[in-house]
């Protein structure tokens, strides 16, 4: 049975964009809500319709015995009847009260004419009423700023398509009939083109799609989800662009077109596609690292041809200062410190220290030491290479002999560190980005070879030296290693000088004094990686010029 409402349209002519399903309104006002049955299932048809739609199954039963459905057209009272799988299911929802008072309210007025409106929608305004928000709507700011909408009948007078709640941007509003049903025709053509910018988690490739089928989700109703097509899921395609990836790896900035317009659409497959929007606790992590108050997602720009006069109209409209707000507070995000200096200056204290005041802590020593255990893949390929050369009898490595063997055999460290670097700096890499994802202030990487090696941060750290006078870190050496001149000399031959170092370094930590002395050096030196921090971040921060300013175009 095919559904229609006073104008005689099908369904199909009525699917809108953004939040909205497919609907006919019968001239009561109310909506008439169609449904299939899926492949696999024969409910009890009040247990059906509590899977597909936002209302208690009390409720809908009352419904039902109200005589306001029907199954393949045909009239149905009895909640209890089992539905066949293929088999349609419509409900004709009470009408909402028109009754829709005017509210005053700040409202952006991009363009207007007789016919249609634009505007720019902010996060967190509802569009239009609904049993959970009776008032403070855009409809009721719609009506204050455009009285002739009062002229049109039902709860949602000039709305043609919607953005969720905490979506800001552009809306288009029909001020007149003609321009309402002209509109209607035209979103259901495909022929009004939106584009939006989102900020993820996590950096997508530089372009890309998904096309997975989107539909309610099977247990939470209020949500949508991947449902194949035989299940109930309706056709989507979006398609996205990166126009900016953070070189911290928190975050990217995309162009996003939707060429479908299914609920939740583009926060549904991002999330499907592993990087779902800053700020969406819905489809994304419930967690309190945001920076945003609100998923970011911004109705950017409209493209559509004017429903009366047949003019090309296109719209353009920057996102709102949560957005760069937003995106710096991530550039910031968990601010990498890389902690390096000579032998016997003091790293394992200060990470004694950082550790203490809760900062998670990395040490290369130790990351190099898993490696040398028995079984690990260092190991193996030590062993491989050199055979039984410096491993003691239960397998474990001869310290004193692989360090005789090093300063004795041309070549032997560089190739050593070729086995186990990759191995360490791996280690090292996924310890900083396990720090971002769990939104941590500050990590520190101990790396006594820094600059040797040669390595970096993806998304810039903070290069501390902790710096100690060579005769107090050789005194200590010699008393707490048992390290002899000539085992001292060999190992600093194999690093930058100590002076090379802090000249190369961001910051230091003094080490020169006492314990009670090297706290109160952590403290600066936290505040200091703090400044650091947001220097770096204030530098990404003004490579968005020229994208901001792209904008506007």
């Amino acid at each position: 049975m095919a559904v229609t409402n006073e104008h005689g349209m099908p369904p199909e002519m009525l699917e809108i964009l953004d939040d909205e399903q497919t609907c006919a309104v019968e001239e009561s006002g109310g909506e008439t809500l169609s449904f299939d049955v899926p492949v696999g299932k024969k409910p009890r048809l009040d247990v059906f319709l509590s899977s597909v739609c936002d209302e208690s199954r009390s409720r809908l039963k009352k419904f039902v015995e109200q005589g306001r459905c029907t199954v393949d057209g045909q009239l149905c009272t009895d909640a209890d009847q089992k539905v066949r799988p293929g088999q349609r299911v419509e409900l004709r929802m009470p009408a909402a009260s028109n009754a829709v008072e005017p509210e005053e309210g700040p409202l952006s007025i991009l363009y207007r004419d007789d016919d249609i409106a634009v505007v720019d929608k902010p996060a967190g305004l509802t569009m239009h009423p609904c049993p959970s928000c009776p008032r403070g709507t855009l409809v009721h700011r719609l009506l204050w700023h455009f009285p002739e909408l009062a002229k049109q009948e039902g709860p949602r007078p000039g709305v043609v398509h919607r953005l969720d709640k905490d979506t800001s941007g552009l809306v288009i509003i029909a001020l007149s009939e003609r321009a309402r049903l002209r509109l209607i025709e035209n979103f259901a053509a495909r022929n009004v083109h939106k584009t939006y910018l989102a900020v993820t988690r996590g950096i997508p490739a530089a372009e890309g799609t998904s096309d997975l089928p989107i539909g309610r989700h099977p247990t939470i109703k209020t949500r949508m989800a991947i449902v194949p097509e035989e299940k109930g899921g309706r056709a989507a395609l979006t398609a996205w662009e990166t126009l900016y990836a953070s070189p911290t790896a928190n975050f990217a900035l995309l162009s996003v077109r939707l060429f479908t317009g299914r609920t939740h659409q583009i926060r549904v497959h991002l999330a499907q596609a592993g990087f779902p929007l800053w700020g969406d606790t819905v489809y994304g992590p419930n967690d309190k690292t945001s920076p945003a108050g609100r998923q970011l997602l911004h109705a950017w720009k409209l493209e559509f041809t004017h429903p009366v006069t047949g003019e090309e109209m296109r719209f353009v409209c920057p996102p709102p200062a949560d957005f760069p707000h937003a995106m710096l507070a991530l550039e910031r995000g968990t601010r990498r410190v890389v902690l390096t200096g000579m032998p016997g200056c003091g790293k394992s204290a200060v990470l004694e220290r950082l550790e203490k005041r809760g900062i998670p802590i990395w040490s290369a020593d130790r990351a190099v030491a898993a490696q040398y255990q028995p079984h690990a893949a260092g190991w193996m390929l030590m062993h491989q290479r050199w055979g039984r050369a410096f491993f003691l009898e239960d397998g474990s490595v001869d310290r004193a002999k692989l360090t005789r063997l090093l300063a004795e055999t041309p070549g032997m460290r560089k190739e050593l560190e070729r086995i186990i670097h990759p191995l360490v700096r791996g280690s090292m890499d996924d310890f900083f980005l396990d720090a971002v994802s769990r939104g941590l202030p500050v990590a520190a990487a101990e790396v006594p070879l820094w600059f040797e090696t040669g390595w970096s941060v993806e998304g810039g750290a903070s290069v501390a030296v902790i710096a100690c006078p060579d005769g107090i870190r050789h005194a200590r050496l010699r008393e707490t290693r048992d390290w002899t001149d000539e085992k001292i000399a060999a190992v600093e031959s194999w690093q930058w000088k100590q002076e090379d170092k802090i000249r190369a370094a961001d910051l230091t930590v003094d080490n020169s004094g006492t314990l009670a002395d090297l706290d109160s050096e952590i403290d600066r030196f936290l505040e200091a990686v703090k400044a650091h921090g947001d220097i770096l971040a204030e530098k990404l921060a003004a490579s968005w010029a020229e994208l901001w300013a792209s904008f506007e175009h």
